[in-house]
This record gives structure tokens, C-alpha cells and sequence, in this order.
């Protein structure tokens, strides 16, 4: 059964949405860049609830149904100087949003796993409020060292090609960037992209939030030496053809966090395609298993 609502936490309002028995162990779904808490999709969140987890899923700051920061557009270039100026909020801020979320849901800690932007939220959030963290499960996501997790130059060719305007025209965009994200391993479902994209715009389709997520992560420090602090059962997944964040992100995450446990898989992308769904529940639930009770 799926409770949605609205808490206050960290100065903002966070919109929220809660899968499966609430007195099951608690597992924070932490979405990417500029993606709305239903990407994780029901089957998929299903297939924790069958699991044995009570599923917290939330729209991050900016995007979706929770508090967006109205009129402040980031000067991407600057931050890819490393000037954090034109920042309006850092990644820490939005660690602290969803330890905000815990704490107002009573959830005194919970296992945590993040995709994509969403995994370096998760990583902070471990850094920041270990208390917070029972485990921690990063996917397709990297450390914010230079050098590693990478794009391709043809996804940034289809990330920055055109500024679409109409419905039609953000719809059919979102489709083509979601085949370019694909690694070929999985069957490309196209009206599976149509719908999640034109659901998408009808919940709240929202740019300007995108590039001041985007300048949080673009500012972000290095979180290698952070990482190697933690003290928690933490597995690492990555899609082995991912084009926009390399599999050396996810390499060298694992790397950084002690006894991290690495998964690597052969032919996914920046994608989560239903036939990798139950793995990735799978290997988290298995590395949930070695926390402490």
C-alpha cells in the first residue's frame, strides 16, 4: 500500500511517497538528475517490498512536487571553474534534505540507495549523517574525482542538440535521450520512454531546476577521502557500457569505500531496464543483510 505526502524538513518542503509495511527495515530511494521520485518505478519498488523493505521514494529539491528555487539560473560554465558562487545549493544541502526527510518520517536509520546524481546524495548522506545510514547502495554514479565516470561526447552532443518547447517536442527529446543512455545489453522498450516522459511533464516538468542540479554536482569537491571513512556494508553497481557516467565512477567509488562490494554489468547503460531490475534488488538486499541490526 502507497501513502504519499508532504513533510517540512531542512528549510523546504519534500514531497515523499511510502511502499509496504512500515515496521519492515527502511530503504531510502534517492533519484538522479533532474528525475522525479516515480522513475522508481512500482514494479521495480515492488521488488524491495518483496524483499522485506518498507520503501521511502521523494522528490529531491527542485524537481517534482517538492520546493522549488525560483528565479536564480546558474552559471554552468563558472562551475565547471569550480566556482561555487553561482551555486544556489550543493549536494550537501541535499544530503541533509533527505536526512531531513528521515528524521521528520521517525525513521532513525535506514539503508540507503542512490542512482546516477543520486547516488553522490547518498554518498554525502553517509559522509554526513553516518547515524542515518544502516547501508548504502551506489548505482551508476561516481566519486567527483577528476578523471573517472566520464561522458561520451555523443550523449553530450544529444544532452545539449535543440531547446524543445512544446510538450511534443520535450516528450520526444526525453525518448531519444533515453536510447542514447542505453548500453545495448537490454531491449530498448520505446513506449515504456514515452510514458514515463509524458508522465513526467504532466507531474511537473520543470528545466530551470535541472541546471541548478546540475551546478551542485558541477561544484561538488572530490568525495574519495570522505568515502574512505565509512564504516558500513555498501555495494556498488554500474552498467559495464554506461556512456554518461564511465563504469571508472563506479570502479573507483568501490574503491574508495572500505569493503565495498563491486557489480559490474554486462551491457547495461545509464538505464534501469526491467530485466536488471530484481539483480539490483537482489545485490542490495543481500548487502543489507550484513548491517547491524
Amino acid at each position: 500500500m502507497a501513502r504519499t505526502g508532504t513533510v517540512r524538513a531542512n528549510g523546504i518542503e519534500i514531497c515523499y511517497e511510502t511502499i509496504g509495511d512500515p515496521a519492515d527495515p527502511a530503504l531510502l530511494l534517492i533519484m538522479g538528475h533532474g528525475t522525479q521520485l516515480d522513475a522508481w518505478e512500482p514494479g521495480f519498488c515492488q521488488e524491495f517490498v518483496a524483499r522485506g523493505f518498507f520503501v521511502v521514494r521523494f522528490d529531491n529539491r527542485d524537481v517534482g512536487l517538492s520546493t522549488k528555487f525560483d528565479g536564480s539560473i546558474p552559471d554552468l560554465d563558472a562551475a565547471r571553474r569550480g566556482d561555487r558562487a553561482g551555486a544556489v545549493y550543493t549536494l550537501d544541502d541535499m544530503a541533509d534534505d533527505a536526512a531531513g526527510l528521515l528524521a521528520a518520517l521517525g525513521i532513525d536509520r535506514a539503508h540507503v540507495l542512490g542512482a546516477s546524481m543520486g547516488g553522490m546524495i547518498a554518498q554525502t548522506l553517509a559522509v554526513r549523517h553516518p547515524d542515518r545510514v544502516r547501508s548504502l547502495c551506489s548505482i551508476m554514479s561516481t566519486t567527483g574525482a577528476a578523471g573517472v565516470g566520464g561522458a561520451r561526447p555523443e550523449v553530450l552532443a544529444v544532452i545539449r542538440s535543440g531547446s524543445p518547447r512544446t510538450r511534443d517536442e520535450i516528450v520526444a527529446a526525453q525518448v531519444a535521450m533515453a536510447r542514447a543512455l542505453r548500453g545495448g545489453g537490454f531491449p530498448f522498450d520505446e513506449a515504456r520512454a514515452r510514458d514515463r516522459a509524458e508522465h513526467a511533464y504532466q507531474r511537473c516538468h520543470y528545466p530551470e531546476g535541472k541546471l541548478r542540479q546540475q551546478a551542485a554536482i558541477l561544484v561538488a569537491a572530490d568525495r574519495t577521502p570522505a568515502l574512505r571513512t565509512l564504516r558500513l556494508p555498501a555495494v556498488v553497481i554500474h552498467g559495464a557500457d554506461d556512456p554518461l557516467v564511465a563504469v571508472s565512477g563506479g570502479e573507483a567509488t568501490a574503491a574508495a569505500i572500505p569493503d565495498a562490494r563491486l557489480v559490474v554489468v554486462p551491457g547495461l547503460g545509464h538505464e534501469f531496464p526491467v530485466g536488471v531490475q530484481a539483480t539490483v534488488a537482489e545485490e542490495f538486499a543481500a548487502t543489507a543483510q550484513r548491517a547491524r541490526p
